[in-house]
């Protein structure tokens, strides 16, 4: 029996191993772009820099010390140069599978940091492994931007894992909806029609106004903006502006909201203040040819008809009067159900200047003939 050399004798007491092999090893080196360690085997193992992280810029000198114990899998058990290659980040990455497959089938929210903003949506790591959350399914409410959330960390869930295809698929917009939908019952069990309440304007329409109101948002239609009339809500809100507004109506998921207080409403004195035989200022609002629209106050029109503008024959009302101009006029009847006003600027005329403007009108018609 033969005699084993001492070389042979150190040879069988290391371990062997084989590709794919999981191993403990010690940091026996760093460098900036390479680790070096001891895996109890005739050849020291190198983990390089992108076996290691996804940053290629990384300095491993930085993010790992001589001692520290690590657990690596082999990739190949010569490279060519006498070394084993090993990989920390694919390892890393196979247990982050277990952790995305474990938390997919328990439905598991999970937090992680968005390392990349694709085309199509944001890249997140869990535990070396990686997460695709497609852009539409990044909110519940259509993003056009995604940069915003580089390097934030976000909560979602997996709605699709299949790492054979690497296809792991991340969805925030559920749980955004289902918080939506929390405080929405929340903020519905609280709201009654009636209710004074503050929001702040969150998206401005040709027809209305979308008001957030802590989670739920009411609609500010156009004709709920004044007891006046507004053309353009563009022009009187910006997205931002604070409001109090009224609950005017809730029906199932929707608010409808007023900005017409009961307490400023332009009628609730009409009988006193639009009174038959009261004299009143107001602007010229619009014209037909019947007659023109007189505004008294925000929210409360009156009719002076053609006939009633002057004593003397008007034949349309844009011969004497424009749009804008302020007029004097008595109110000459009041229809507060229908909430309908008539004036004249003919009864505040003397008599007398009417007779003498029709005098001298005959005068000069037969002074013609």
């Amino acid at each position: 029996m033969s005699e084993l050399t001492f070389e042979q004798m150190l040879e069988d007491s290391l371990k062997t191993i084989r590709n794919g092999e999981v191993v403990d090893g010690t940091v026996i080196d760093v460098k900036p772009d390479e680790i070096i360690l001891n895996i109890g085997y005739k050849a020291d193992g190198i983990i390089m820099r992108n076996e290691y992280t996804n940053d290629s810029n990384a300095d491993l000198t930085t993010m790992v010390s001589v001692g520290d114990q690590m657990t690596v899998k082999v990739l190949k058990v010569n490279d060519g140069e006498g070394q084993v290659l090993l990989t920390y980040k694919r390892l890393a990455a196979e247990k982050g599978n277990e952790r995305l497959k474990e938390a997919y089938e328990n439905h598991e929210v999970l937090k992680a940091p968005v390392v990349q903003i694709l085309g199509g949506g944001l890249s997140v790591v869990v535990e070396e492994a990686r997460v695709f959350i497609p852009a539409s399914l990044v909110s519940d409410t259509y993003e056009k931007d995604l940069s915003k959330y580089q390097d934030q960390e976000i909560e979602f869930v997996i709605s699709e894992f299949n790492p054979r295809r690497n296809r792991v698929i991340g969805d925030r917009r559920q749980l955004l909806v289902a918080e939506k939908a929390e405080k929405q019952k929340e903020l519905f069990e609280k709201l009654e029609v009636g209710d004074t309440v503050e929001g702040i304007v969150k998206n401005v329409t040709d027809f209305g106004t979308f008001v957030d109101l802590g989670g739920v948002d009411g609609l500010l239609h156009i004709s709920e903006m004044s007891w006046g009339r507004v053309e353009n809500p563009k022009k009187v809100f910006q997205v931002g502006d604070e409001l109090k507004v009224l609950i005017k109506d809730i029906s199932e998921t929707k608010i409808a909201l007023s900005l017409k207080f009961p307490e400023t409403n332009p009628w609730a004195n009409a009988a006193d203040t639009y009174a038959v035989g009261n004299v009143i200022e107001g602007r010229v609002a619009r014209m037909t040819d019947f007659g023109a629209f007189v505004e008294l106050a925000p929210g409360v029109d009156a009719l002076l008809h053609v006939s009633q503008i002057s004593r003397s024959h008007v034949e349309k009302p844009s011969d004497v009067l424009s749009v804008g101009q302020v007029i004097e006029a008595k109110i000459v009847d009041l229809n507060e159900a229908d909430k309908k006003i008539s004036l004249s600027m003919k009864a505040l005329e003397p008599v007398e200047e009417a007779v003498q403007e029709v005098t001298q009108e005959s005068n000069e018609d037969v002074t013609e003939e």
